[in-house]
């Protein structure tokens, strides 16, 4: 057996210790190098907005009901003369479904025979009081006659009481028949009025369009049958003016103070990926709605509708346009949120700051952007970003102006067009995974 010489012995440990050297090496500076992720200061123009969904309504919406229950027995016809349907064009009066009015005619005409009946009964009051008044103007006149002869041997005294009390009953008869000419009379009125009631039922058997319109909905069938009881049951829905539309936008109750009437409103529909429709506030409804303790309230956007595309009940996506300003310098909201390791900062610049401006956004400390994005900033608030300057970075202190939630605007004296601004960093070594969720693997290290 062959042992290995002392010289050997040394060689393999230098080359052992010089392996682990340059393997430790190796690891520490991959560990070390940063390499920043940077974007350019830019001008451009900014746009706040609010955003929130709604739907596409039709400005003005009638619901047909109706009056009287039976069964449905034929649709009316548009004015091109197609069947009433989804879609179709009437105009007012047009005639939009007939139910079976069978009943309501036999009601007319019992009606009407109560009324001839009842207006029979007022000619035969009015004879029976013309010969009262006969009756009336004998007995006057046998009256008269015995009061000139008295109770005598010519008149007995019976026969005088009896002209006397014929007398005055014709007085009550005749007052009898002016009454029943009275009630006869009533009940013409009142056979008149159920005429009318019934003729007005009878007329409800048809149902009309109270508008100029488009059918947008019909919901009944021929031969169902409909129940009019305390509630009319509604058969269509007519839109009046399809060529201006409404967007019913539900907006949260942080947001709306910043609505007013006629302001500049965009949105989008899934039915028109890319094309923006434009409109204006109308009108704020003050009856809010509560859903899991979040308040919204409606608004509602007047768009025009001259080409037809916008069809009722579409989801739109709606942008409340607060504020613009043009030709700003723009940076990523990144560049706002990104602080750098106490080591990354040059040690004079590191000194300067203080507790106090830590609190403000600096190093380690609450990045100074604002938070509510898509709002107009009442005052500008201070913050800082950050470039690169050799191996270190050096701050660059702004005014944070305006916000669309992406884009912020800054200002500044150092601030330029074009200037490098930190977003994030990568350390060496690590793949780039081409990402900045902070919830994927670490190889790509933002500090916020």
């Amino acid at each position: 057996m062959k042992y290995p010489t002392k010289k050997t012995a040394v060689i393999s440990a230098v080359v052992v210790l010089f392996v682990i050297v340059a393997a430790l090496f190796l690891r520490g500076s991959g560990n070390k190098g940063v390499v920043y992720r940077t974007t350019p200061v830019k001008k451009g123009d900014l746009l706040a907005t609010i955003s929130a969904t709604g739907t596409v309504e039709p400005e003005e919406v009638v619901d047909v009901g109706a009056q009287v229950a039976g069964q449905i027995n034929s649709f009316g016809t548009d004015k091109n003369g197609k069947t009433i349907d989804y879609g179709s064009v009437v105009e007012e009066g047009t005639i939009l479904a007939q139910i079976d009015d069978s009943l309501y005619a036999a009601d007319v005409a019992m009606a009407n025979a109560q009324l001839l009946q009842a207006r029979a009964g007022v000619l035969r009051t009015e004879a029976d009081l013309g010969q009262l008044k006969s009756r009336l103007n004998q007995a006057r006149r046998d009256w008269d006659r015995a009061q000139k002869l008295g109770p005598s041997e010519a008149l007995a005294q019976s026969s005088y009481d009896a002209y006397k009390s014929g007398y005055e009953i014709a007085q009550a008869n005749v007052a009898v028949g002016e009454a029943a000419i009275v009630q006869s009379r009533d009940a013409v009125a009142q056979a008149q009025a159920t005429l009318q009631r019934g003729q007005r039922n009878l007329s409800y058997c048809t149902i009309k369009s109270p508008v100029k319109g488009v059918i947008i909905d019909r919901r009944v069938n021929i031969g169902q049958t409909v129940v009019s009881s305390l509630n009319a049951p509604s058969l269509f829905l007519i839109a009046k003016d399809l060529k201006r539309m409404q967007v019913w936008v539900s907006v949260n109750e942080a947001d709306v103070g910043n609505i007013h009437q006629g302001q500049p409103v965009s949105f989008t529909v899934d039915a028109y990926p890319g094309q923006i429709f434009r409109g204006e506030v109308g009108k704020i409804r003050l009856n809010a709605t509560m859903t899991q303790n979040v308040v919204t309230y409606t608004v509602e956007v007047i768009t025009d509708n001259s080409s037809g595309k916008l069809l009722p009940y579409l989801t739109a996506n709606a942008q409340f346009e607060l504020s613009q300003h043009n030709n700003v310098l723009l940076v990523p909201n990144a560049a706002l949120r990104w602080s750098p390791l106490p080591e990354q900062v040059e040690p004079k610049i590191r000194a300067m700051f203080d507790s106090s401006a830590q609190h403000e956004g600096g190093i380690g400390g609450k990045p100074q952007t604002s938070e509510h994005a898509a709002k107009p900033a009442a005052k500008s608030s201070q913050g800082l970003m950050w470039t690169q300057d050799g191996r270190y970075v050096r701050p660059v202190r702004v005014s944070i102006g305006l916000s669309d939630g992406t884009m912020t605007e800054v200002q500044g004296d150092e601030v330029k067009e074009g200037m490098e601004v930190i977003i994030g960093e990568q350390r060496q070594g690590a793949a780039d995974s081409g990402t900045t969720n902070p919830f994927a693997p670490q190889m790509m290290k933002q500090r916020r």
